[in-house]
């Protein structure tokens, strides 16, 4: 095959098309019929997965401090071990419009959306060779439903007043209708632990296709095909190796020289340049975002004033362009964007507006001492650069931001949650409820902010419950409105997810949820000869 074969190919590889849409594609690129469909019969050949072989995957975002503890998993790295071995009920499916079956294989509820039922899969095993029964499912869920768990989990799941298991089946009763209660069981935090994890919650131990053999945290995570797998259309390697590698540049040259296969985080500013080499990235918009976190009970930030005055002074096209590349879109100062259902076009963007910044500023009756602006290199790709461009226009505007570069190794243990104004980032959810019940309502232990506003909560509440389309839209309409004039949260960006992949890579598809294919790379992807 010439190198303009291979190209082509590796181009075509990516689109799902018949045989009649890529002869169609081959002949807009050049090729005649008989190279096409050779070309066609050895991409059906390469998206049949092969078996076997040792992955690595370069991961960011990780520290000494990971855990295995679905619950306290509150970061990308415990986000991936959280899928590599174990499974929810169910997927927010790779588009992030619809919900596909897992451990559950179906799911209804009775008519005002209070109780859910769930019929539990049969033939599953956990790693430990136990079965999977509607008791362990049950167990998992109450154990997250308990405060004293400071489960991440606990937003979303505070609703929930009774889970029982019957059979093949569990029944999870809710306080008040909860239409999107699917989306909401779909959280990486929930995947199902035997017995719920209560004696062993860091055991590692799920019904995935990898069984967790070795874990060093900060460092790597070893896996192994688990032979009892309940399906057979995921888990093609025979084992998989997640390594922390938190630098960028030695994470990108990792992949380059083969040592690992793929790797998060690609950094947007050499993005153009790694996929000139011999490595595909691979860039999906989505609902993750970067900010920069406000305690609002916290001095200064407790001054709405003030808060609005560092809104006003951040210039988000800046950022955009010279940090990422191009490689997202404008944020407006709250977690929500276009890409979640049921968002209110017809809201306003913020603007970068100096006057605005100044005018809030002197308002707040500010000091004028240091606005310290904690970040890392580990926070987001590009954290300080933006911190740096945050600080010349605040300063512009006469406000005496500061920035502070703190340890990448412990940054979301002893920084983030900890200081009251820090960089930070969230991939969000698969529903407005969930994003919002996660991080922003009264009582969830990843409420960054501190935002406590009964209004909000009210509302939130109400939409939850709310089954016309257009009064719940007017309620999500009003919360964004909360969050992005009265809220803590700074947010300038929404970040592709950009991913980097060894050409020899098989299987590979987008997904809008989260980074590596929402966390499932190891499961759908294979080596191609």
């Amino acid at each position: 095959m010439s190198d303009n074969e291979k190209a082509l190919l590796a181009q075509l590889a990516t689109l799902t098309l018949d045989r009649r849409a890529f002869m169609v594609r081959a002949s807009a690129l050049g090729l005649g019929g008989i190279a096409a469909n050779s070309l066609f019969a050895q991409r059906a050949r390469a998206a049949t997965p092969n078996k076997g072989g040792a992955l690595k995957i370069g991961l960011t975002g990780g520290g000494a401090t990971d855990t295995l503890d679905p619950a306290l998993a509150g970061s990308q790295v415990p986000f991936h071990l959280c899928h590599m071995f174990g499974e929810p009920l169910v997927e927010v499916s790779p588009k992030g419009d619809s919900i596909e079956p897992r451990l559950a294989t179906e799911y209804s509820s009775n008519s005002d959306a209070t109780v859910w039922t769930f019929k539990i899969r049969k033939g599953v095993k956990f790693h430990d060779g136990s079965a999977l029964q509607a008791d362990d499912v049950a167990a998992t869920l109450k154990r997250h439903i308990d405060k004293n768990s400071k489960s991440v989990a606990y937003g979303i799941m505070r609703g929930i007043t009774n889970v029982e298991a019957k059979g093949d089946e569990v029944a999870v009763t809710v306080g008040s209708p909860t239409a999107d209660f699917p989306y909401l069981m779909t959280s990486y935090n929930l995947v199902i632990q035997p017995k719920g994890g209560v004696s062993a919650p860091a055991a590692g131990i799920g019904t995935s296709a990898y069984k967790l053999v070795k874990a060093e945290p900060g460092v790597r995570y070893q896996f192994a095909k688990f032979d009892d797998y309940w399906d057979d259309s995921r888990g093609h390697f025979d084992t998989v190796e997640l390594v922390v590698i938190n630098d960028a540049t030695a994470r990108s040259s990792a992949l380059r020289s083969g040592q690992i296969h793929m790797m998060s985080g690609v950094p947007p500013k050499v993005a153009k340049l790694l996929a000139s080499t011999n490595i595909n990235v691979k860039n999906v918009s989505g609902r993750g975002h970067y900010a920069f976190s406000m305690m609002c009970d916290k001095a200064p930030f407790d001054n709405n004033d003030l808060r609005l005055a560092l809104k006003y002074a951040i210039n988000r096209k800046e950022i955009l362009e010279k940090v990422i590349f191009g490689y997202g879109s404008i944020g407006n100062d709250t977690p929500i964007n276009s890409t979640y259902p049921l968002y209110d076009t017809a809201i306003p963007q913020r603007e970068f507006d100096t006057d605005k910044a100044k005018f809030h500023y002197k308002k707040s009756g500010h000091d004028g001492s240091p606005i310290i602006l904690a970040g890392a290199d580990v926070a987001f790709p590009g954290a300080m650069d933006a911190e740096a461009l945050f600080q010349q226009t605040a300063q512009a505007a006469g406000i005496p931001l500061q920035i502070h570069r703190e340890p990448n190794d412990g940054y979301w243990s002893d920084v983030w949650l900890k200081k009251p104004f820090v960089a930070t980032y969230w991939n969000g959810r698969a529903v407005q409820d969930q994003m919002y019940s996660t991080a922003y309502i009264v009582g969830s232990d990843y409420n960054e902010t501190h935002f406590n506003n009964p209004k909000f909560d009210g509302i939130i509440k109400a939409a939850r419950g709310e089954v016309d389309q257009t009064k719940r839209k007017a309620l999500y309409s009003e919360a964004f409105y909360l969050v992005r004039d009265e809220g803590g949260a700074i947010v300038p960006i929404f970040n592709d997810f950009v991913d980097g992949i060894a050409k020899n890579i098989g299987g590979w598809a987008g997904d809008v949820n989260q980074e590596l294919m929402n966390g499932y790379a190891a499961h759908k992807c294979w080596f191609v000869d």
